[in-house]
């Protein structure tokens, strides 16, 4: 398996992109530490997981509060992480929007989209990044999002973080390349989780038809991609930005 015995953060993990991540991870033998609010799923993911003998352990996390982000990093380092307290893996796959005319936004709702999709990544990868450095090992993975390449339509705060995830990826891996760290980036488009299911049926029915294979993603394809960026076959690759979107972004 291309991840036996490595540690792997998933945040987000308890539903959508982040549980099907954590799940195909831990298949391929990763021990996976799963990081979310919703202590009711992630609890009941890590008994599925315990029941089919995968190793993912689950943590309560609140992206928007810095100090739970740290505290949530020192018990992975302490109680997971290998010998030298630092992980193989990092998987920023938390998110959330709210979908509306960027003119009813609330400057609130601005303050929280920025903090779980742009701030809690920064936050979270510079707390694993110095034990990464003294390993000489560590991949990090963002999921950001296509809307951060193109746009969309009453997510206009979310588009700007998730470009600015984007953006964060790039400059990281420059700077961790001396290290040889890897960051690389993965874009969903529009995925069957949650937060897409519970949008408007007209908003869905229309971001489907802009989608050249005319249906949403499964979670599962996107963790595919994820798998690839942690795993050996993207050894030499850093930097980069792979759109999992049934080319929506092909002029991207």
């Amino acid at each position: 398996m291309d991840l036996a015995n490595r540690t792997v953060i998933v945040t987000g993990g308890a539903s959508g992109i982040g549980r099907a991540t954590a799940l195909l991870l831990a298949r391929e033998g990763a021990r996976v530490s799963v990081g979310d609010i919703d202590a009711e799923r992630g609890h009941a993911l890590a008994a599925e997981a315990k029941g089919a003998g995968l190793a993912i352990a689950f943590l309560p996390l609140d992206l928007t509060d810095p100090a739970s982000i740290e505290d949530f990093a020192a018990a992975v380092h302490r109680g997971v992480a290998p010998a030298g307290g630092a992980v193989d893996g990092l998987v920023n796959a938390a998110g959330w929007s709210l979908v509306e005319n960027f003119l009813d936004n609330t400057p609130e709702m601005w303050e929280r989209t920025i903090a779980i999709n742009l701030m809690a990544a920064v936050r979270l990868t510079r707390a694993v990044l110095a034990p990464m450095i003294a390993a000489g090992r560590g991949k990090i993975v963002n999921i950001a999002s296509d809307a951060g390449r193109v746009g969309s339509m009453g997510e206009t705060v979310y588009a700007a973080a998730k470009g600015g995830l984007i953006a964060f990826t790039k400059s990281l891996a420059r700077e961790m390349a001396r290290h040889r760290l890897n960051v690389n980036c993965v874009c969903p488009g529009p995925t069957n989780t949650p937060m897409f299911v519970h949008q408007p049926d007209k908003r869905k029915e229309a971001l489907i038809r802009a989608i050249p294979f005319r249906r949403a993603a499964e979670p599962s394809e996107i963790a595919e991609a994820v798998l690839f960026f942690l795993g050996p076959r993207s050894d030499y690759i850093t930097g980069q930005t792979l759109s999992v979107s049934g080319g929506l972004t092909l002029a991207s």
